[in-house]
C-alpha cells in the first residue's frame, strides 16, 4: 500500500475539477483535452496512478464524459468541433482502459477502428502537418503509436496479432533513427531521454514500460539498449528518480523532480516482471516490493471521498 503521503496529491488534483470552467476538469463548452495536465483526460491518468477508485464520484463523472464523446465509428470527439485525430482516440481509449473498460462494446469498436487505420509502416499517424511536409512526414507518429500500444496491452490482441508486432517494430526503428518523424515531428533527443513520470508524453520511461508488454520487443537489442539506459538512471537503491516532471505538477510529491518516486518505481518493477529477472539479469534492488499484476500493485487509502484501490484494469493474461 502506498504511503499516505500521496493522499494530498490526489486531493490536489480532485480540487481542480472546475478549473477549466466546467465540471470534471472539462471546459465550459465540453472540451476534454484543455488545461493539461489538469484536463479531463490527463487528470484521470494522474488519479489512476494515485489509485483513486473509478467509483469515486469525480472519476465516475469524468469517465462518463469520455464515454459520451465516443462515436459509432470508434473515434472520440473531445471538443464540440474540429478534426478527429488518432491521437484523440488513443488518449481517450488508454484512459478508459486504465479504469477497466477494455472489454466494453464501445472500446471493442475503437480497437477495430484503430486496426483499420494503421499506417503503412505499422504505426499510427495524425494527418496534421504543423511543420509542413517533407520525407519525414510520410512516417507514422511515434508519439501516437506508443499510446495506441498502451491501449492494446489491455486486450486479447497483445502478443497474438502480427499487426501489433509491426507497430512495435516501427517504434524500435525509431530508437535507431532518432530523428523527428511523422507529421508531428516526434524525435528521440535530450528531452526524450530524461525520465518523466507520470506517463503523459513520448518519453524513455513510457517507451520502455509499454514495450515491455510486447514479446516482439523484449528480446530486441534496440529495446534492451533503451532499458539499460533507463536502468542507468536508477538510484543506488534501485528507485526511479524523476528527472523531468511536468512543471504544473511541481506541487505533487509523487513525481517531484530529482527525488525517487515510489509509484514510478512500482512501474519500473512491472517492467522487470514483464521481462523476467532471471532471463535478462535485471536489477533486483534489496528489499524491493513483490511485483503484482500491472496497474493493481499498490493503493492509496483515504484521500477525499472513496479514494481507494482501483476497481478496473482488466488485463488479458499475456
Amino acid at each position: 500500500m502506498v504511503s499516505k503521503k500521496c493522499t494530498p496529491d490526489a486531493e490536489a488534483v480532485l480540487a481542480r475539477r472546475h478549473d477549466n470552467g466546467g465540471d470534471y476538469w472539462a471546459s465550459a463548452d465540453g472540451r476534454l483535452g484543455v488545461g493539461d495536465p489538469f484536463s479531463t483526460l490527463t487528470s484521470l491518468l494522474i488519479l489512476h496512478e494515485l489509485k483513486v477508485a473509478r467509483t469515486h464520484e469525480a472519476v465516475r463523472g469524468a469517465l462518463q464524459l469520455i464515454l459520451g464523446a465516443w462515436r459509432d465509428d470508434g473515434r472520440y470527439r473531445l471538443a464540440p468541433s474540429g478534426t478527429l485525430y488518432p491521437c484523440y482516440t488513443a488518449a481517450a481509449a488508454r484512459t478508459l482502459c486504465r479504469f477497466g473498460y477494455a472489454r466494453d462494446r464501445r472500446l471493442q469498436r475503437t480497437l477495430a477502428h484503430l486496426l483499420e487505420t494503421q499506417h503503412d509502416d505499422g504505426g499510427w499517424r495524425c494527418s496534421k502537418f504543423s511543420y509542413g511536409r517533407g520525407p519525414e512526414t510520410e512516417f507514422s507518429n511515434p508519439g501516437v503509436t506508443l499510446p495506441v500500444l498502451d491501449v492494446f496491452r489491455f486486450t486479447e490482441h497483445v502478443n497474438r496479432d502480427p499487426r501489433l508486432d509491426a507497430a512495435v517494430e516501427s517504434l524500435l526503428d525509431h530508437w535507431v533513427v532518432r530523428r523527428p518523424i511523422g507529421p508531428c515531428h516526434f524525435g528521440i533527443g535530450t528531452l526524450f531521454m530524461q525520465v518523466e513520470y507520470p506517463f503523459l508524453r513520448y518519453n524513455l520511461f513510457y517507451y520502455v514500460y509499454i514495450l515491455s508488454f510486447y514479446a516482439r520487443a523484449r528480446d530486441d537489442q534496440r529495446y534492451l539498449e533503451a532499458l539499460r539506459l533507463l536502468e542507468s538512471k536508477l538510484d543506488a537503491n534501485g528507485r526511479v528518480v524523476v528527472e523531468r516532471p511536468n512543471r504544473k505538477l511541481a506541487e505533487l510529491s509523487f513525481c517531484a523532480a530529482g527525488r525517487p518516486s515510489e509509484l514510478a518505481t512500482g512501474r519500473y518493477r512491472e517492467i522487470v516482471k514483464n521481462l523476467g529477472e532471471a532471463e535478462h539479469g535485471l536489477r533486483n534492488p534489496p528489499g524491493h516490493l513483490a511485483t503484482a499484476s500491472p496497474d493493481t500493485s499498490f493503493a492509496v487509502a483515504g484521500a477525499a471521498n472513496n479514494v481507494s484501490s482501483n476497481q478496473g484494469d482488466e488485463l488479458v493474461p499475456r
